[in-house]
């Protein structure tokens, strides 16, 4: 390697700030707690979650951002099918009687920890839209 020559970054270092920082804004859309936040991420050790808020930046590992990824996928189906924002963001919330979530919310299925339960709900969204 040349002296001068910075080394290769990996994709979720340069897809890490851009997609927490997404992440965030869209939680605090959402209105989720702390500990719903952390769940839908994936579990990362609360001093590697406090310091991702604190600097809205960080190499998250690949898991991390597929979890991202399908979150945003989710909140941009639901602005598509519901046009009034605070409509949408409320679905999330709300019970839900498709046999996909027995009774409970997307949010509930989504906060099983994971990451197939985030596919499926971006999945049960994107076939709404058609």
């Amino acid at each position: 390697m040349l002296a001068n020559a910075r080394p290769e970054k990996s994709p979720s270092e340069d897809l890490g700030g851009p997609a927490l920082r997404s992440f965030f804004r869209l939680a605090e859309h959402w209105k989720l707690c702390i500990a719903d936040q952390r769940k839908l991420l994936g579990d990362p050790p609360e001093s590697t979650f406090y310091k991702w808020k604190r600097q809205q930046a960080g190499s998250p590992g690949r898991d991390t951002i597929e979890r991202i990824s399908y979150l945003l996928g989710i909140w941009q189906a639901l602005q598509i099918l519901f046009p009034d924002p605070a409509q949408a963001d409320a679905w999330l919330h709300k019970p839900n009687r498709a046999s996909l979530f027995g009774g409970h919310s997307a949010l509930q299925r989504m906060l099983s920890g994971n990451v197939a339960d985030l596919y499926v709900v971006r999945q049960y969204l994107d076939a709404q839209r058609g």
